[in-house]
This record gives C-alpha cells, sequence and structure tokens, in this order.
C-alpha cells in the first residue's frame, strides 16, 4: 500500500505539546452566593454571554480563562464526556509473548518491507538511513520508535518472492541483529522459490500475504489448508467468487485470519465509534469520505528496478491467477494496480481503508445497493483501473447514504465526515465534532452561545489527555497537530506493528482479531459491488438470501 509507504518515508518528529490553559483558582464566596440564589451554571453562561463590555474590575473577576473553563465543563458535562478520558484502547496494547511463532512472508515488495518491519525486521539499509536520519535531525524519531516498539517473538524462517531482488532483501531483513529483541528471531530465513513450497515448511507457523490482489484468495486457501495463520493485505480478494471461496476456506479451517486494514489500530476510531454510540452527533444520514493524490507513485506508476528481467522475475508464476495471460511486462509487474487484472482498483486498493473504518465505527455492513462513475481522465498510460472515481452505497435500513469521491491528478484535503442531525464528525488519526445551527439536541447551548459552531464542540487529540471541549482558536491549534500519528499510552507506535501484534496475541490466546474474516468478507463485497456497478454502467444489489451480488 503506497500510503503507508510514503508515510513512513516523509512522518518526522513529534507534535508539538499544547499549552494547557491553567484552571482558574475557584471564588468560594461567589460559589456559595450563586448557589445561594438558585443560579445554575447556565444561568452563569448566560450570564457572560449577555454582556457585551465588561468593565476593568468586571474583566478581572470574570476572566476569559473563567469562562472557557466554565464552557468547557458545561459541554461535557451535557454530553456526558469524560474531560479525562484515557487515549488508550487497553485490550489491543500488546502484553509480552511468552511463546515464538515462526513467521513465513509471501511477497517481499514496498508493502511486505513495511508488514516485516511492524513485526520486528528492517532491512539493514533502511535502518543505517533513519539511523543517520536521526543524527541529522533529532525530532526524527523513526529509528527510535522502531528499536522501541517491542519483540514480538517471531522468527522469521522463510521469504517468497517472485522478483529475485525482493527476496534478497527478504533474506536480509531476516539476518539483521539490529532489530527490537536483538539476536534473538534473528538467525536467517530460507528462500523459497514457490509459495507452496513455504507453505509445506515445518518451520512456518503463520504467513504474511503481501502480493498483489489476483493471488490473495489462492495462497488464503491453501495456507489455510496447511494450518497456517493468515495475515492478509487488503483488498481481501479480487472477485466476487473468490470472496466466498476464501471465507469458507478460513472458517473450516480454524486458522486465525487477520486482513490488513492497520488503520483498526486507530484510536481516532474507537473514539468515533464511542462519540456514535453516546448520540452525540444525532441521526447519521450522510458519510461523506475522499481519496485525492496529485503524483506518479500515488497513482501507482511506481519505478521500474534496473534488475528487472525475465531471468530474475518469475513472470508465468506471477500471472498464473491474473485476469488475462499476457507476454513478460515490467510494467504490468511494478505497476500492477493499474489493471483489473491484477487489481482492485480505487474501490478495493484506497476506498477499502475508508470503507473498513466506517464499518469499525458505525457497523454498517454490505450495502443494500451501490452506483459508481468514473474514467480514466488523467493518466493515459494503457491503464484501465479509472483516476477519476465516484460511488454511492445505499443502506436504506439505516436511513443511510455512503458517498466516496477520488481523484489521482488532485491533492487537495477533503477527509471523513460522518454528518449527524445535531452535528457532523471529522475523522482521521484524529477527530473533531462541530455543532450543526440547525441542531435539536444543543438548541439551548447554542442560544446561550456556549457552544460556536465555528470552533469544534469536542476534539480528540492522540497521545494528548483525550476529549477535550474547544473555546479557542489556539486549542484548535494544538488538537490540529494531534492528527498525525498513533498512540498507545503516550507513545508514537507503529500501526503494522499493533495489526500484526493484535493477530499474534490472539494465535498465542484465542479471541477474535479485529479484521477477521467476517469483517474482511463485508469489505470484499462492497468493494466489489462497487467495481462491477463501474464496469457495467449500472446500480448493482446484494442478495441477502442468497448471498451474491445481483
Amino acid at each position: 500500500m503506497t500510503d503507508e509507504i510514503k508515510n513512513d518515508e516523509t512522518a518526522v518528529g513529534e507534535p508539538a505539546t499544547p499549552a494547557t490553559t491553567p484552571t482558574p483558582e475557584p471564588d468560594s464566596t461567589r460559589n456559595e452566593t450563586a448557589s445561594e440564589a438558585g443560579i445554575g451554571r447556565r444561568d452563569m453562561v448566560r450570564a457572560l454571554a449577555s454582556i457585551p463590555v465588561l468593565g476593568v474590575f468586571l474583566a478581572a473577576f470574570f476572566s476569559k480563562k473563567g469562562q472557557d473553563e466554565t464552557k468547557r465543563q458545561l459541554i461535557l458535562e451535557e454530553l456526558g464526556v469524560e474531560e479525562d478520558a484515557p487515549a488508550i484502547i487497553p485490550h489491543a496494547i500488546s502484553q509480552p509473548p511468552s511463546d515464538r511463532i515462526g513467521i513465513g512472508i509471501i511477497g517481499f515488495g514496498g508493502e511486505g518491507e513495511a508488514l516485516m518491519r511492524g513485526a520486528g525486521f528492517a532491512h539493514p539499509e533502511w535502518v543505517e538511513r533513519m539511523r543517520t536520519n536521526a543524527r541529522q535531525n533529532p525530532r526524527d524519531k523513526r529509528y527510535e520508535e522502531f528499536m522501541s516498539q517491542g519483540d514480538l517473538s517471531l522468527d522469521f524462517n522463510a521469504v517468497c518472492d517472485v522478483f529475485d531482488v525482493h527476496a534478497e532483501r527478504g533474506l536480509a531483513a531476516a539476518g539483521n541483529t539490529e532489530r527490537p529483541g536483538g539476536d534473538a528471531g534473528s538467525s536467517g530465513a530460507t528462500r523459497y522459490r514457490h509459495y507452496r513450497e513455504l507453505l509445506e515448511s515445518p518451520d512456518v507457523d503463520a504467513v504474511i500475504i503481501a502480493t498483489p490482489d489476483h493471488w490473495h484468495s489462492q495462497m488464503t486457501i491453501d495456507a489455510a489448508a496447511a494450518g497456517k495463520h493468515v495475515y492478509l493485505e487488503k483488498a481481501m480478494t479480487r472477485i466476487e467468487a473468490e470472496a466466498h471461496a476464501i471465507t469458507a476456506a478460513v472458517k473450516n479451517s480454524g486458522i486465525v485470519f487477520q486482513l490488513g486494514h492497520q488503520n483498526r489500530q486507530l484510536e481516532s476510531h474507537e473514539k468515533a465509534r464511542e462519540i456514535v454510540e453516546k448520540g452525540i452527533i444525532g441521526p447519521i444520514n450522510l458519510v461523506e469520505t475522499t481519496t485525492n493524490r496529485n503524483d506518479p507513485i500515488g497513482a501507482w506508476v511506481y519505478e521500474i528496478h534496473p534488475e528487472a528481467s525475465p531471468q530474475t522475475i518469475d513472470w508465468e508464476q506471477f500471472q498464473e491467477t491474473a485476469g488475462t495471460q499476457v507476454p513478460y511486462s515490467a510494467e504490468r509487474f511494478f505497476r500492477w494496480r493499474c489493471w483489473f487484472d491484477y487489481a482492485t482498483g480505487l474501490s478495493g486498493d484506497l476506498f477499502s481503508h475508508e470503507y473498513d473504518a466506517i464499518n469499525q465505527i458505525l457497523n454498517v455492513g454490505i450495502p443494500h445497493s451501490v452506483v459508481s462513475s468514473g474514467g480514466v481522465y488523467f493518466y493515459k498510460d494503457g491503464r484501465d483501473v479509472p483516476d477519476v472515481f465516484q460511488a454511492v452505497c445505499e443502506y436504506p435500513d439505516r436511513d443511510l447514504s455512503l458517498v466516496y469521491s477520488a481523484t489521482l491528478s488532485n491533492s487537495r484535503g477533503r477527509g471523513k465526515v460522518f454528518m449527524g442531525h445535531d452535528a457532523s464528525m471529522e475523522v482521521g488519526s484524529g477527530l473533531r465534532v462541530i455543532a450543526d445551527p440547525g441542531s435539536t439536541k444543543f438548541k439551548d447551548l447554542l442560544e446561550d452561545q456556549v457552544v460556536d459552531t465555528n470552533l469544534p464542540l469536542l476534539s480528540y487529540r492522540p497521545g494528548f489527555r483525550g476529549v477535550d471541549a474547544i473555546t479557542s482558536a489556539t486549542e484548535e491549534y494544538f488538537a490540529s497537530r494531534g492528527l498525525l500519528f498513533t498512540y498507545r499510552g503516550g507513545r508514537r507506535v507503529s500501526t503494522h506493528w499493533l495489526h500484526i501484534g493484535e493477530w499474534l496475541d490472539v494465535i498465542r490466546n484465542g479471541g477474535e482479531t479485529s479484521c477477521d474474516i467476517n469483517r474482511g468478507f463485508e469489505e470484499a463485497i462492497t468493494c466489489h459491488m462497487i467495481t462491477q456497478a463501474y464496469l457495467e454502467g449500472r446500480m448493482v444489489k446484494w442478495d441477502p438470501i442468497d448471498r451474491k451480488i445481483v
């Protein structure tokens, strides 16, 4: 996934620590007088809001800090939100495992490397580059974060890739002792020319599959038959039939399955789900989400490796399960996401991230119907996957529409917005809630000028103190600074590490992964509905009885 690779190379430094506004010392005399007079907090705020200009002595008495703190407490009390709610998901914090697991990876390209770094095995070249960057820029914490992320007690035993260069890089990462845990688990791996040989190895207990989409289904089915646990990169499958086959195979085998939506580990998604469940934003009838990019890498025009050739790439094995068979093409090998023969397009590659986040927060499942449109409007390079794309998913049983829009030729950020009757909630690595002027729930607070629709009603900042009411532009600035990173216990961590760690915890201790085969099936079918609607130029529907797209 290009998103993760780019972010890994560019995200540097910690967010600025917000300047906290000191809480005014309580005036006990004033509080007693107000209490005796029967004046409540809302009466006090209404009185404050009604005074256009305060004199010098009143300004000292009713300071802005005091007003802000009163507003803050009133908002939080009205919403039933704890001010110091911890920015932690306790059940998702990995505990040191006691038994080791033999791991193999199938597909050691860009995302495969990123996943194995999350598992604790980085290529020596990457480690040296991060260490050099840290020396040159003390704010660059990537080396420190990698070395301190925690040892997952894995033995990296096997690598399979049809490109010799990628396979060699995997072997180098497996043998690198500069890693969390030191020498443990880094004695080296065996390279396998075919993935089925890897699955036969008694040294492999679990596999990470990070191949192009057209291999996901068959490899997972074969791994399940071999009794190997599977961590599979998204999109789960290339076509609908594969979604049914892979689901049956996983459920019948009893293996532990995790789909690679590591955004499942974002604390902001869990907090957003809590906010929805509390009814803070009211009935949600529309969700809009987007993907905008404007560079060749973002449009999957990846570099073609200079050592690529029919001698270094097993082309026949690569295209064995492709939609069509074509002669050797380095362009198709490295830029496979541009063709439906191997990929799932903007739907499976990018919308799948957005959908899974929405499904995590709202539990929407498979839509009733879908329409989509778009085309190849910018990258006239022979691809058949559109670079401009729109889709609308309807959930009439939820009174909800989900709208997706994407372009690969403009980078304007538009985000992910849940629109409720009482407020809108913008969700990314953090979140903020903005009250709606027409809200029924906040009608009194709006009339009392306690709530300002120009400022967030609530803001959540991973790594900071949690949920807070925003009453000034300065607070809003610091809230926005917390949208870049994922945290556990106040420490910035890799979502790859968290998601793989969760999978391993379930393998060892039982339970369910956060993106199991059921969630994967919902993602796959939704994405296939969108792609089918685009390719066939019509509305498609889901038949919940026969469980098929019609």
